[in-house]
């Protein structure tokens, strides 16, 4: 058992949530100096850890054949040892292995889709929606600060794409802002109409521009391409998710993006806001003021060693991520994905928890993007010269 101040005892002696408790206290989670974080974080992960060894068939045979059980779970150092999932499992014809709930509990199913076209599956139950969807909004309100303005949304609307989850997570910001409009319908982006629509919000709201980073990009490369600037207003984020890499493979340098962003948008410098997150886990990892990305507080990155993925790399070196996301109830949290990261020590904001830094998709990849490179393949298979006469 764990030897420690059993928070998560505490807090269910008194009939409250753990992880609703972590969820709706953000802000203070990062006040807590790391030491108290990490216990806190362990008690909640194991606790996850023990519900899904004791409830899903698949994922505690995967546990025994390593031999790790709930009680071997001391303690912060014991986090790496606990078996994590293959992400491509959720992409398998055998996902529904991963349940630790019944069926009939699941109350959403979302999706991502990236190079190869064949979808990501991760489902959620209630209480599991329930803890994410405050967690989410803590993390918004920490991270970008928003609660008013519009919201100009260079990408489909969830009508469109109701199950693409960039799409439904950038849609929950909606619920922050006084109006919005999306900008992409039929898969078609017109610059000319997003720009208009900026115009006629001028003086009447705070302005913030939200998609993935390809879409934000054409806009910023027709204004300059045109030679237009807009003037933003003070409090304007540009709030990217999606990744930055495009369908052809080409990267798009994060430092041009924000360096155009200040020239054609009239954005302060530290107005650009990225967003990690995967749709198989409940964690997100957002731009600080210093553009430094900090993961969901009461969630742990374990970044392992490419050769070895039972060790650990030290803080600043390369690895693959690995994530423990004691949120996911429907199905493990455990996931060893296929993105390459770093942590890094940066502090400069004053929170404590991790802080990483996005690196690429792993070379053994089947894929190369995620939803936005999907999104991008699908609409540049539609590209029209008059819709939108921009060269990237």
């Amino acid at each position: 058992m764990l030897k420690t101040s059993n928070y998560v005892a505490t807090l269910k002696n008194l009939g409250i949530d753990p992880l609703a408790a972590a969820a709706a206290s953000v802000s203070e989670l990062y006040r807590m100096t790391d030491a108290e974080l990490n216990q806190l974080k362990t008690e909640l992960i194991a606790d996850a850890f023990r519900f899904h060894y004791d409830n899903n068939a698949f994922y505690r045979k995967a546990c025994d054949e390593k031999g790790v059980t709930p009680a071997g779970i001391a303690g912060y150092d014991d986090l790496v040892r606990i078996p994590l999932i293959p992400i491509a499992k959720f992409k398998s014809a055998s996902n529904h292995e991963l349940l630790s709930r019944p069926l009939n509990t699941i109350e959403h199913e979302m999706r991502s889709t990236g190079t190869s076209g064949i979808p990501s599956v991760s489902r959620r139950c209630g209480d599991t929606l329930d803890t994410a969807i405050t967690g989410i909004y803590a993390m918004y309100r920490e991270f970008l600060g928003i609660s008013k303005g519009a919201g100009l949304y260079i990408c489909p609307s969830t009508e469109e794409i109701p199950e693409m989850g960039m799409i439904k997570a950038l849609n929950m910001l909606a619920g922050l802002l006084d109006t919005h409009r999306f900008m992409v319908k039929e898969e078609r982006f017109v610059p000319e109409d997003a720009i208009a629509q900026l115009m006629a919000w001028e003086n009447g709201f705070t302005r913030h521009i939200i998609g993935p980073p390809f879409l934000i990009h054409r806009l910023v490369q027709f204004l300059k391409q045109t030679g237009r600037k807009i003037k933003l207003d003070k409090g304007s984020r540009v709030i990217t998710l999606g990744g930055w890499k495009r369908f052809t493979g080409q990267m798009i340098s994060r430092r041009e993006f924000n360096l155009m962003c200040e020239e054609y948008l009239g954005l302060e410098p530290n107005g650009v806001r990225d967003i990690y997150a995967l749709v198989e886990s409940n964690v997100l990892a957002i731009d600080d003021e210093y553009q430094v990305k900090h993961v969901s507080p009461y969630v742990h990155f374990s970044v392992r060693d490419p050769n070895d993925l039972g060790k650990e790399v030290p803080m600043g070196q390369k690895g693959v991520l690995g994530i423990l996301d004691p949120v996911a109830l429907a199905t493990p949290g455990m996931i060893l994905t296929e993105d390459i990261v770093a942590l890094i020590p940066d502090s400069r904001s004053g929170r404590s928890g991790q802080r990483i830094e996005y690196i690429m998709r792993a070379p053994s990849s089947l894929e190369f993007g995620c939803c936005a490179v999907n999104l991008e393949k699908k609409m540049d298979g539609q590209a029209d010269e008059a819709v939108c006469p921009v060269v990237n």
